[in-house]
C-alpha cells in the first residue's frame, strides 16, 4: 500500500513540473524568435541571432518533451474507469505536439534562409521575404490550431474526467472547464481574424488557462490527487 501511495506522489510530482515546465519554455522559446516573428527586415538581420533563435527551438523542443510527459503521466489516472478519457488526452496532446513541432521547423527553415542570404546564396532579398513570410504563417496557423486549440480540448478533456472521478476540488475542474472553452473561443476568433493573436483580447482570454494551469501543476505537487 506504502508502495502506491509513493508511486501515485511521483507521479504527480512529475505531473506538475512538467505543466510548470511547458509553460516556462513555451514563453521563452516564443520570446527567443523574436527577431524572426516581430522584426520586419528578418530576412537580412535574422542570421545575427542564430544562437537566439536556436536556443528559442531548442526551448520548444523542451516543450513537446514536457506535453508529452505530462499526457504519459495522467494516462493511468484518466483511465481509471475504462472511459477511455486518457485515450482522448494523449492523443489530441499529441497533436499539440505535431503542430509545435511544425511550428519551430518553420521558424528555422526562415533562419536558414537568412543564412544562405548571408553568404551570398541568394541575392534577391524581395523574393526571399515573400519565402519567409509564408513560412511565418505557417508558425502563426501552427500556434492558434495547437498551443491555443488543442490545448482548451486536452484542458477540457482532463478537467470533465477528473470532475466525474471527483479526483480534484469541484471548483478546480470547474475553472478548468471554464478556462478551456475561452481558449477555445478565443483560437476560433484568431482563425476567424477577429482578433489579433497577440492582443489584449487575446491575452484576456488566455489568462484564464495560463492561470488554472498553474494552479492545477501547484496542486498536484503539494496535495496530489483524491483517491
Amino acid at each position: 500500500m506504502n508502495r502506491i501511495i509513493w508511486q501515485r506522489k511521483i507521479d504527480t510530482l512529475w505531473i506538475g513540473i512538467c505543466f510548470i515546465s511547458a509553460a516556462i519554455f513555451s514563453i521563452i522559446g516564443l520570446k527567443m524568435y523574436d527577431p524572426i516573428l516581430s522584426e520586419t527586415n528578418y530576412i537580412k538581420t535574422a542570421h545575427l541571432h542564430k544562437g537566439q533563435i536556436v536556443f528559442g527551438a531548442i526551448c520548444e523542443l523542451i516543450l513537446v518533451v514536457s506535453m508529452l510527459g505530462s499526457a504519459i503521466f495522467m494516462f493511468p489516472y484518466l483511465n481509471r474507469n475504462k472511459s477511455n478519457m486518457g485515450v482522448a488526452y494523449i492523443s489530441f496532446r499529441a497533436f499539440e505536439c505535431v503542430f509545435v513541432t511544425i511550428g519551430l521547423i518553420a521558424v528555422l527553415t526562415v533562419l536558414s534562409i537568412s543564412v544562405a542570404y548571408s553568404h551570398g546564396v541568394f541575392q534577391s532579398v524581395d523574393t526571399l521575404q515573400v519565402i519567409g513570410y509564408s513560412f511565418k504563417a505557417i508558425h502563426k496557423w501552427c500556434f492558434i490550431i495547437g498551443p491555443n486549440f488543442m490545448l482548451a480540448i486536452n484542458t477540457f478533456i482532463y478537467n470533465y474526467a477528473f470532475l466525474k472521478d471527483k479526483m480534484l476540488p469541484k471548483y478546480l475542474n470547474i475553472w478548468g472547464i471554464f478556462a478551456a472553452l475561452l481558449m477555445m473561443f478565443a483560437a476560433l476568433l484568431e482563425m476567424s481574424g477577429v482578433i489579433e493573436q497577440i492582443s489584449i483580447w487575446g491575452i484576456l482570454l488566455a489568462l484564464p488557462i495560463a492561470l488554472f494551469e498553474m494552479t492545477f501543476a501547484v496542486w498536484l505537487i503539494v496535495k496530489g490527487f483524491r483517491f
